[in-house]
Order: structure tokens, then sequence, then C-alpha cells
């Protein structure tokens, strides 16, 4: 197919638009999604892109470019600092432990050179910065033991590219002959000493230039007050940089990655993550899709054995060096589970340094394909190793090991259980406990358990939504369940297996927003909790109070809006899934919430007043 840009660009949306949903449904990541799109209209099923669509393969990548700028704006010198530890030990133990074993396995099975297998080995050591960061972005791991060491690890790798790159050249022996690739590096007829020269000497460019005349422009251009200009800016900053990079040899993502770090500490920080972070979301789905359609299934066909055996002694490797990893760190089995499968694939960096080290004449053409080949596979397989691990490693393996220790068995059973103690859990534990009351505290985060009992808290390991944890806990006798676990989903599957087992368990439960209010309500839950909500009415009453209202009155207001709309929520989850009626009654509801709070400042507090439900205060009132 002879199309144009246009006519690609439709494509590529309109698989996504398809797939990705069906993935999702089907409890696939959306990088899954993605890649499945790119697969199916790729030269290999559909062929509705092939060659043609480079174009928008290019328009990409620059996703990755803006991902690393991302990622380089987070690393401030003191993150960098505290993170040292994880960084630096974690990062070079894995690279170099991957490196090692792949350039040993290599040089006794294989007849390559040494040069052809050390860049083969760097370029496979490297995981998929774009798939694991969406990836725990996606299941809300971010936080985690798992997510922290993972993000320290593919921080290392995304720094060990830059002189990785600039070593490569060394490498060249003899004379380097063009290979008829279009790369634009202007110094690869340099000399190998004089490239890996002029390769530094632009990175010390960059950062001065950062330094001395990057951020005096920005504030040059945040003194106009005009959005769109800034965002011009920062988009500028991005393509220079990454432009720059590219004439010396190196990857764009590189140079964004080093643009951000050198802006890390800068007053635009927050400013130019926002303005970059839609561009960021759209072009890495679509690079994701162009992963898929890239994948060679002819060179596959040719030769599968090869290209399947060595995909997966790679996967094999990695877990077991990122697992030893996670064993000298002191890992819990399921957060080092999650750990070693999440990093097992080789990444976006190994295209980079395997097409550059083609157009040094280092590795064939056919071998480099090959080894493209390979990585795409292993990016392909991630979710799939995460979702095998899900399903049937952790929930027996992880949590068994775990609960075979003494101090994990559960010996009190209270009038209350807790059921997830993060930042929201373990707010509402230590008023109970500050009030006299106990509770048992059930939490799936290992780590967290294991720093919470360092704290002082009594808290039990275990997977809530395991029916034979809640009767070890009490759940039989208890009074009260707080539902306060982080995913919502994980939240809604303890709540139907709280409704179905023990249906006169009194629970109140967390929601994240008012969707997940409907899915509770579904299951006749009566005291849900938005954060959204309470949050959202606490900052209202205030700004009510710093524009005069008197305090007594704005908290009054915020009070009745809570009121009005937690029976409103009622309504319209029986509607929901009715997009008509849906809109026609939240329209109808908004106007009669603001009707009646209007009416009601109006309105003199008296004993019909039930906004602040003080059953002490109603009393009095009503007794004068």
């Amino acid at each position: 197919m002879n199309n144009g840009f246009f006519v690609q660009a439709i494509i590529y949306l309109t698989s996504a638009i398809v797939c990705v949903p069906v993935a999702k449904k089907m409890g696939l990541s959306s990088i899954l999604g993605y890649l499945f799109a790119g697969i199916i209209i790729g030269p290999f099923v559909l062929g509705f892109i092939g060659s043609e669509g480079q174009d928008i393969m290019h328009f990409a990548e620059f996703g990755v470019v803006m991902m690393l700028f991302l990622i380089g704006l987070e690393l401030d010198p003191y993150k960098f600092w505290k993170m040292r530890k994880f960084i630096l030990g974690m990062g070079s133990l894995q690279m170099i432990g991957t490196t090692f074993l792949v350039f040993l396995l290599c040089q006794m099975i294989l007849d390559w050179n040494w040069q052809t297998t050390l860049v083969i080995a760097l370029s496979l050591s490297l995981s998929s910065t774009a798939i694991v960061l969406q990836t725990l972005k996606e299941k809300g791991l971010s936080q985690t033991s798992m997510g922290r060491s993972s993000f320290a690890v593919l921080l290392f790798q995304d720094i060990a590219v830059i002189p990785i790159l600039a070593i490569i050249p060394l490498l060249v022996s003899g004379n380097v002959t063009e290979t008829g690739g279009n790369h634009t590096s202007y110094i690869s007829d340099f000399a190998a000493w004089l490239q890996t020269l002029i390769v530094i000497g632009t990175i010390v460019f960059v950062y001065f230039s950062g330094r001395l005349i990057i951020v005096p422009m920005l504030r040059m251009v945040a003194k106009t007050r005009l959005q769109e200009l800034f965002t011009a800016s920062a988009l500028l900053l991005v393509v220079a940089v990454s432009y720059l990079m590219q004439l010396v040899g190196l990857s764009p993502a590189l140079g964004a990655f080093l643009a951000g770090v050198v802006l890390a500490n800068s007053e635009f920080r927050h400013e130019l993550e926002g303005d970059i972070a839609p561009f960021k979301g759209l072009l890495l789905g679509l690079f994701f899709i162009g992963v898929g359609a890239s994948i060679n299934f002819q060179l596959i066909i040719e030769n599968p054995l090869f290209i399947l055996l060595f995909g997966a002694v790679l996967t094999a490797v990695k877990f077991l060096v990122l697992f030893g990893i996670g064993k000298i760190y002191k890992k819990s089995s399921d957060q080092n589970l999650l750990f070693s499968f999440g990093l097992s694939q080789a990444g976006e960096f190994g295209f980079v340094i395997l097409s550059f080290s083609m157009q040094l004449n280092i590795l064939p053409t056919i071998l480099a394909n090959q080894m493209m080949a390979i990585i795409a596979l292993s990016m392909l397989s991630t979710p799939f190793l995460l979702l095998m691990n899900e399903k049937w490693i952790d929930p027996f393996f992880g949590v068994k090991e775990i609960q075979k220790k003494p101090h994990d068995k559960i010996d009190e059973h209270n009038e209350v259980i807790i059921a997830g103690f993060g930042h929201f859990g373990s707010t509402i534990g230590r008023l109970l406990k500050a009030n006299g009351v106990q509770a048992t505290i059930l939490d799936h985060d290992s780590d967290r358990v294991d720093l919470l009992r360092k704290m002082g808290f009594k808290v039990y390991y275990g997977d809530a939504t395991r029916l034979e944890l809640l009767k070890a806990a009490g759940a039989e006798d208890a009074k009260l369940f707080i539902a306060a676990i982080d995913n919502p989903e994980v939240n809604l599957s303890v709540v139907e297996i709280l409704r179905k087992h023990f249906p006169n368990l009194n629970i109140l439960t967390r929601a994240r927003n008012r969707v997940d209010a409907y899915e509770l309500i579904d299951h006749g839950v009566n005291k849900i909790y938005r954060e959204t909500l309470y949050t959202a009415v606490h900052l209202g009453v205030d700004a009510l109070i710093e524009l005069g209202h008197r305090k007594y009155s704005a908290t009054r207001q915020g009070q009745r809006f809570i009121k009005y709309d937690e029976a409103a929520i009622r309504k319209l989850a029986a509607k929901r899934h009715d997009k008509m009626a849906y809109l026609a009654t939240v329209k109808d509801e908004i106007e009669m919430q603001e009707q009646l709070l209007k009416n009601d400042m109006h309105i003199n507090f008296s004993a019909a007043d039930h906004a602040w439900d003080s059953e002490h205060l109603k009393k009095e009132i009503v007794g004068n």
C-alpha cells in the first residue's frame, strides 16, 4: 500500500482504539494491546503498514524521547543521592552480571568474535524503560519496593547507555565503511578515539549550556505569560538537544534524558512536566504499535529455533540475575518475583545500540536484524510473564512462603478489621488506636508490613481476597470491616467475598471516585468513602472561608453538599449504563443540588439541621 502520512496515522490510531480496550477488558496490559495492534496491522498480518509506515514510527519514537526527558526531570541530585545504594548497587550488579553471562554463553556456544559478542551482550542487558514504567503505573506498583528498585535499575541503565555508545566506536577494527544506511552522524568518518572525545565534549556542552543558556531563555519566555509559547519552548528544547545528540551518532533519547537532568533543579521543572506529559502518553502508545509492527516474522520463520531459544535463554538469564540481586538486597519473595519478571526483557535502547553498531560494521546486518527480533519478542513477552506470575506463581509461592513465618499467624480477634494499611488505611488505624479501639490489620505489601512492624504497628501479611485469611482474622465474629486497599479492583473483590461469606458484617469501604462507588453500590455497600469527594469539599470550604464566609456557614454548606451528593450518586448508579439517561440525570441532580444549597443559606440552624450529624447537639437543641 502506498498511503500517505495521514492514512498511516489513521490506521495506527484506529488499531489502538480497537485493540487496547479489548486487551483491558481481558485483564491484560494496555501495552499488550498496543503491541498486538502493531502486529495485526503490520506487514506480516494485514499488511496495512510496512516500510512506508516508517515516518510514523520515527514520529512515535519521539514518545520514548519525551519519556526519558521526564525521567531526567525527576532526577534531582538529592533524590539520586538518597537512592544511590539502589541505583549504583542494583543497577551495576544487573548490568555487569547480565552482560558477563550473556557474553560467556555466546562465546562458548556461538562462533562470534569478541567485539560482536560484547556489543550484543551490552545491548541485551538493558531492559525496556517504556514498558516497565507504564506497567508500574497501570498496576499501581510505582511506590512499592519492587517499583522503587525497578526505577533504580532502569535509571542506571539509561545513564549507562551514554558511556556504552561512547565506547562502541573504540571496538571498530580497521577502516569503517558506509553500510548504505542513512544515519546522520557527522563524525562517523573520524578516528574512533576522536569520536569518543567529541561525544564526551557534546555531553559536557549540553550540561553547561543548560545552566547558562536554556534556563535564562525559559525565564524570558515565562515573562510573556503565554502558555502556548512555553509549551513550544519545552518541545524546542527536547527536539534541539535530541537532534544534537543524533548528529554525533548518539540516541536522541539520551540527549533528552540529559536535558531533563540539567533542568531537574530549575524552577520550571513542574511546568515542563505538565507541558510534555500529554504528548508522551500518545506517542508512547504509537511507539509500542511500531514495535509490534516491526517484528520480522519472516526472519523468525526462517530460523525459529535460534531466535526463540536465544530469547528464552536471555529471559532466563536476566531473571536469574535479577532474582539473585533481590536476594542480596533481602527482598521478600513476592516483590522479588515481580522485580525479576518485570525487568527480564530486553529494551528499546537495544535497538539503538544494535543500529549504531551495524552502522560501524561491528555487526553483520542479518545478525543485527535477528537480535532486533529477539528484543521485540522479549518486550512482547513481558505482560504475559507478569500475568503468569500474578495468576499462578505469586498467589501460591509468595504468600505461602510468607505465611510460614510464625509472626504472620493471626493471634488476635478484634471487633474491627482493616484491610490495606497504606496512607489511607494507616490514618484510620491511628485514629482508632488513639481512641482506644484495637483493630486487626492486614496488608499485602510484605515490605510495608516489615516497615510498619519496625514502627510499632502490629500488621499481618496477607491477601484479603483469600477466604481462609479473612476467617483467620476473625471476620465471622467482627463487627466492622474497613476495606482501605489502594487498588479499587482488589477492594471490590474483597467486598464481593465479604458479602458472599459474611453477609452480616458491617462494611466501610474506600472508593477512589464515583465510578468505583457505583460498583460498590451494586454490591449493596452503604458506607462508601470517596477520596476525591471529601478532600475536594474540604478545599472548597476553606476557599469560601478565605472569601469572607463564616466558618460555621461554610462548613455547614460543605456537609450539606456531601449529604446531597451521596444521595444523588445512588440514583446515578442505577442509570450509569444508559448514557442518555445518565447524562440527563446528572444535569438534573446538579441543578437540584445548587438550588438546595442556595435555599439552605437562608435557613436558620435548627433541630431539623442534620448537616453536622451531631446527636448530642440535636438533643440539646430539642431539649431547649
